[in-house]
Order: structure tokens, then sequence, then C-alpha cells
């Protein structure tokens, strides 16, 4: 039978009184606090976080709403979530909303009835008007790597359009003109890289074809077909930019598949420097995110709303990314 607070007061002599006080994190004589940690060490005594959250209203627990947790960039950035909330002796609760605004309204209830003290968001909707629940229930969110088109809130990401300036840049920089983009235009992150894409042509006096132009929204897929649809035009293009990790996956099995050699007769540059770049050959040219310092600043920025050390108006982080040199751009 699991070791109760009765034990630890039978075991120490101390008063239920002294030994709640400590358990809820409020100060006690060193000489109590000695006592009642080595009856816990020695009971194997579990704190019973949803206990005493009914009384400080904290359960030390942080929600985390992901679009789909089957993508790797999601996979990394909860790693490093994780450690960060563990530091700071915090739990995470997932919710993977599967790609599904519906879902993801109903994984918010779901959160708020487990008594979460924040939520952490990697939204699907493209609106934050599904989280005036947890705002109106003074539940602190912060979003992660996108932001919202109305509403609100503290939210992490990196610069997309400068990124996606730099990359374009890079290209332009080994001699390239004809230089095609396959990317999101439904996401916030799609949306954003592809302003820095047009910024950058504009910038050089570089007109390229709509058909270099290839959008719908990130995956596996939209990189495949779009790849595919690239190398098949009559002049296609010297070098592509895939917008993200799942559409940079795709975007290289189609090259792979088309008998081409990347670089000699297409140059990539991809995005999200994760595990693919450590197996493919040629090593590919990639746009990195800071994922742990931005998983550390949401965690940071989170902690300071649920503990009331950071009030007022919500803020923004953006951080810079940098580009990854590898073996995938040719030099013309």
């Amino acid at each position: 039978m699991a070791a109760t607070i009765r034990d630890i007061r039978d075991k120490t002599g101390l008063s239920l009184a002294t030994i709640s006080k400590y358990l809820n994190g409020g100060n006690v004589l060193p000489r109590n606090r000695k006592l009642i940690e080595e009856a816990i060490e020695e009971l194997h005594y579990e704190v019973n976080e949803l206990a005493r959250g009914l009384v400080t209203n904290r359960t030390k627990t942080i929600g985390v709403l992901v679009y789909d947790i089957q993508c790797i960039f999601i996979g990394n950035m909860l790693h490093y979530l994780g450690q960060a909330l563990h530091e700071n002796g915090y739990g995470m609760l997932i919710c993977d909303s599967c790609n599904d605004a519906e879902i993801e309204k109903k994984n918010l209830q779901f959160l708020m009835s487990r008594k979460v003290d924040g939520i952490l968001v990697f939204a699907v909707s493209l609106n934050g008007k599904f989280l005036k629940a947890a705002e109106k229930a003074d539940i602190p969110v912060v979003l992660l790597d996108r932001a919202f088109r109305d509403e609100e809130f503290d939210c992490v990401e990196i610069d997309n359009r400068s990124a996606m300036f730099r990359a374009v840049n890079k290209l332009i920089g080994y001699g390239h003109r004809r230089i095609a983009l396959v990317v999101s235009d439904v996401e916030y992150t799609g949306l954003e890289r592809m302003k820095g894409f047009d910024d950058a042509l504009e910038y050089a006096g570089i007109t390229i074809p709509e058909s270099y132009r290839v959008c719908g929204k990130h995956s596996f897929e939209l990189g495949y077909d779009g790849m595919k649809r690239l190398l098949q035009l009559q002049e296609r293009p010297t070098a592509v930019i895939l917008g993200n990790y799942d559409t940079t996956l795709g975007g290289i099995m189609a090259v792979n598949e088309s008998g081409l050699n990347c670089p000699g007769d297409i140059s990539i540059l991809g995005f999200d420097d994760l595990l693919m770049s450590k197996v493919i050959r040629p090593k590919l040219w990639f746009v990195s995110q800071p994922m742990e310092a931005m998983a550390g600043k949401a965690v940071e920025m989170l902690l300071n709303r649920v503990s009331g050390r950071e009030e007022g108006s919500p803020l923004r982080i953006s951080f810079g990314a940098g580009i990854r040199e590898g073996d995938s751009i040719r030099r013309l």
C-alpha cells in the first residue's frame, strides 16, 4: 500500500499541518524539513499532485497541443520542452490534434478539465478563437512555431520571412536564377516563408514563371507531387526550395525516383535540419531552426505567466534561423 501523509507524521512525530505546509511548498524549520525529506525517501512517498492542486490551485502539469505528433519536428520540440519543464519541476500532458481543428477544440477542453497550469500550442487552426475558453479561465497559453492571423497570444517562432530571404539569396549567390518553391499557402509558417521568397526575388530583380510556385499544405505528399511536377517542366528550375521538413522528405524521394542527380541536375535547399541530414547523400543544405532555444524560451514565458512574474500584453519572440551547409547546391 502506498505511503500516506499520516505515515510521514508517525515516522517524524511532526504535525500534519507542518508536513502539509512542506509538501505544498511552504517554509518549515530546517530540522523539520530534514526529517520530512528522510521520511519521504524511506517510505517512498509520492506526492499526489492532483490532490495538492486542490489546495494550491496548481497541478505542476503543462498541457501541450500539437498539430501532428507523427511530425519529426514536433517530436524534437517535445523532447526539448519535456527537458525544460522537468528542470522546473513540471510534467506535460500531450494531446495530438491530428491536423483537425475540431479535435484541437476537444483537446483543449480535455486539458482544461485536467486543471493544467498552462498550455503550449502548436496550432492547427489559423485563428485563435478556440483558445478564448482558456483565456477566460485564466490559463496562460504560449504558441510555438505558428502565430494566428487574428488573436494575439504569447508566441515563440523563427523569423520565417527573413529565413526564407536568406535561403533564396544563398541560391542566387551560387548563380541560380530559375528558383522554384514548394511551400504551404495554408499554414502561417508557409505564408511567411512565401513572403520571404518573393522579397528576395524582387530585391534581386528576378522573375520566375508561376509554375515554379507549388503550393498546398505542408506534407510529404506536397513535396513529392510538387517536385515531380517541377521536374517534368520543359524548362525545369535549376534549384528548388522545400518549405518544411515533411515537404523536404517528399521532394527528395521524388528526385531519387526520377533518376536525376542532385546537385548535378537539380539543386535542393530544405527546411529543418533533423535526422535526414545525417543519412541522406548528398548532404543537404538546410534552414536550421534553434529548436532547443525556442523550447526553453516558450517554457520560460509560460511559467512566468503561471507564476504571475509576467503580466501585460502578449509577447512575441522571433528567433533567427541558421543555414546549415551541405553538398546539394551546385554553383552555376
